[in-house]
């Protein structure tokens, strides 16, 4: 008989948040489960990694449950890359991050440490996929999206990804009933419409905290944003190659060698 597949299980809310609890419960139906989790909050890290600092880790034990758990003290990028290099014996089979609190549809994805931590596991070969929920509330309900999750992660081990490609999937806020179905999408073109407010302590030194506005200016039917309003979850296959192919005969008309 088969062994159960290896599936390493991350995210950027850190060990302790139950997005991370919901999606460890789940793939323990699914396969043999480690975590390397933050052992603090770490959203928006993006790609960061650990490089001038010290890294820690600790094997811990928060749930009941088959699952080996570490925290680390690093972002979502440096717990896969500790997992992959130092704690695991093997490779993983697959990676999950997840499940965000809040959106990582369209140009969040680029921010994003919960998409970041599975473009890593994209990186040293391992198929991957990033959950995220668009409700950022910390008791967010996710127990109408478990049953989505755990047939993307089925179908992903049945079906196999694309070399260099990961899985950015997002749930509406909504009711298990009022979900319409799964939707596989492109990356809505959109942008934040950003503020900084601008304050001075007590010391007088001046500070600010960034604000901004979510400003979707793409109007097409097939996107990860048409697809989250319109109730559907969106699946958008995401690749890590950042070279823009089709610019590459224009550029080449420039001469630069001349």
């Amino acid at each position: 008989m088969k062994q159960k597949p290896l599936i390493l299980v991350t995210n950027d809310d850190g060990i302790t948040a139950p997005g991370l609890r919901t999606l460890i419960k789940i793939m323990n139906e699914i396969g043999q489960v480690v975590v390397v989790a933050p052992d603090s909050p770490q959203s928006a890290m993006g790609h960061a990694i650990t490089i001038n600092s010290t890294l820690y880790s600790d094997k811990i034990r928060i749930d009941d449950g088959p699952q080996v758990e570490y925290s680390c003290s690093g972002t979502p990028a440096d717990c896969v890359k500790l997992a992959v290099n130092e704690i695991l014996k093997e490779k993983p089979d697959l990676c999950v991050s997840g499940i965000n609190h809040g959106s990582n549809s369209s140009i969040n994805v680029i921010y994003s440490g919960t998409m970041s931590a599975a473009v890593e596991a994209g990186i040293e070969g391992i198929p991957a996929i990033g959950f995220s929920l668009c409700d950022y509330s910390w008791d967010a309900n996710f127990e109408a999206i478990q049953e989505h999750v755990k047939q993307i992660t089925n179908s992903a081990i049945k079906n196999g990804l694309p070399k260099g490609v990961v899985l950015n999937v997002n749930f509406p806020k909504l009711s298990e009933e009022k979900i319409k179905g799964i939707k596989i999408c492109r990356q809505a073109r959109a942008t934040w419409m950003e503020e900084f407010d601008k304050r001075t302590n007590p010391q007088g030194r001046e500070y600010y905290w960034l604000t901004g506005k979510f400003v979707n200016l793409d109007k097409g039917e097939d996107t990860d944003e048409w697809a989250l309003e319109n109730g559907y979850v969106s699946v958008v296959p995401v690749q890590f190659d950042l070279t823009a192919h089709h610019t590459i005969q224009d550029l080449n008309t420039w001469n630069l060698n001349d």
